[in-house]
């Protein structure tokens, strides 16, 4: 059985707190290329999250070239992440984050406009407290 440990009081949706840990066990070797993985029916039902979520998860590793879904047959550790695939995923969970928070900001009635203008505000403040973190070395 896959040890995956949850956060559901964190900002990073669930879906990709299993893409991340599955990741890890490849690259640690815990999970090696021809290992099954559990169905998706069956993860959802240990992590207590819904299917859709788990679906979710194994489609961005699938996509990602980390883990194969042969009809029938099951789910299979495809490969060792190669260079590309780790950036591929650290990519999609930006993504994701951010499509997060946009969709959370529409859900609360803020414009398209607010948000942007929120974002690039804490990025600004973001940049500004690094590089003042910088300078007092």
């Amino acid at each position: 059985m896959m040890h995956i440990q949850l956060d559901f009081r964190s900002g990073q949706p669930i879906y990709l707190q299993i893409v991340e840990q599955i990741r890890q066990m490849v690259v640690s070797g815990e999970l090696r290329p021809g290992d099954q993985l559990p169905t998706i029916r069956q993860l959802a039902t240990d992590l207590r999250v819904n299917f859709n979520t788990v679906a979710r998860a194994y489609r961005l590793l699938d996509e990602a070239g980390l883990i194969s879904t042969q009809h029938g047959r099951g789910t299979y550790v495809w490969e060792a992440p190669s260079t590309e695939s780790p950036q591929q995923l650290r990519w999609q969970g930006l993504e994701g984050l951010m499509n997060y928070c946009i969709q959370e900001a529409l859900r609360l009635g803020y414009a398209t406009g607010e948000i942007r203008q929120a974002f690039e505000g804490q990025l600004k403040t973001t940049e500004e407290r690094d590089y003042d973190e910088e300078e007092r070395g």
